[in-house]
């Protein structure tokens, strides 16, 4: 597993559970330390900790941290692959850095698939993520049990990219519900109508997912602590926009990136996609 941030520590604390021998590699090693403890081995760069392994999981912040994992000439995973090993990268990544890096594993012999999940923290702790992935079915059901022990669902989405497609699409209609709450909550406050009230209205209906009725009752009640940081959100969103350049535009997309944008220069970059409420008091 390579990247202990607050979902890879998570999912390799599931794998140690279902009693995978485990290695672990991650820029900051004190992140590791309770890992460790449990019975992982720690590996000082992603090459040295992916050498022995039949499966390496990335599951790092973007793009740049991503291809760095993989391909950095001193210390990226992939050259030193077994040559019967598969790459899964669970990272949020764009559409276009997913269809590159099989590309690169394809060139090298190595199997490959791109597996970004659903789910916060919460969801990881108790291996309730929900897998998209992309790549070639055979390759999908072999990695298939793997992914069911740190999830409760896998979707084979399509090809190589199919899955990452997926997971912004998924991170789309999340932020654009949570933007638009927080716009609304702004709205009928200031018309003079209890926040609360509203909310408990709103919920009783049909068109109150029941995501956007727990958003819409953490902006009230101010519960902003990290499950989603407003700074992934707006980095997520500007992986939808340079996908959709070459094809249909998403303009929604479009204005939530500019909120999530704003909320980042106003300091809300570590609180939770929720705190972008704040931009409207």
């Amino acid at each position: 597993m390579l990247g202990m941030g607050a979902m890879g520590s998570r999912m390799a604390a599931n794998l140690l559970k279902a009693g995978h021998e485990l290695t672990v590699w991650n820029r900051d090693q004190a992140k590791t330390t309770a890992l460790v403890e449990a019975g992982a081995r720690l590996a000082g760069t992603p090459a040295a900790a992916v050498r022995e392994a039949e499966f390496v999981i990335s599951m790092v912040r973007d793009v740049e941290a991503s291809r760095r994992v993989w391909l950095d000439p001193a210390t990226g995973a992939l050259a030193v692959m077994a040559g019967d090993a598969v790459a899964i990268e669970s990272s949020t990544i764009t559409v276009a850095w997913a269809q590159e890096l099989a590309r690169h594993c394809q060139a090298r012999g190595r199997a490959f698939i791109d597996a970004p999940v659903a789910g916060s923290r919460d969801r990881a702790e108790v291996a309730q993520l929900i897998y998209f992935v992309g790549g070639e079915t055979a390759i999908v059901e072999r990695v298939r049990p793997l992914l069911r022990v740190m999830g409760s669902a896998v979707h084979h989405a399509g090809p190589a990219g199919s899955g990452a497609a997926v997971k912004l699409m998924v991170n789309a209609l999340f932020g654009v519900q949570v933007a638009a709450l927080g716009e609304l909550l702004g709205f009928i406050r200031h018309l003079g109508v209890d926040e609360a009230t509203a909310v408990e209205i709103l919920s009783s209906t049909p068109v109150c997912s029941p995501v956007a009725q727990r958003a819409a009752e953490a902006m009230i009640t101010g519960n902003f602590a990290p499950m989603f940081p407003i700074d992934l959100v707006q980095k997520d969103f500007t992986y939808v926009l340079e996908a959709a350049t070459a094809g249909a535009g998403v303009p929604l997309a479009e204005a939530a990136h500019r909120i999530f944008s704003r909320a980042l220069a106003q300091g809300l970059g570590a609180m939770n996609i929720t705190a972008v409420a704040q931009i409207y008091r």
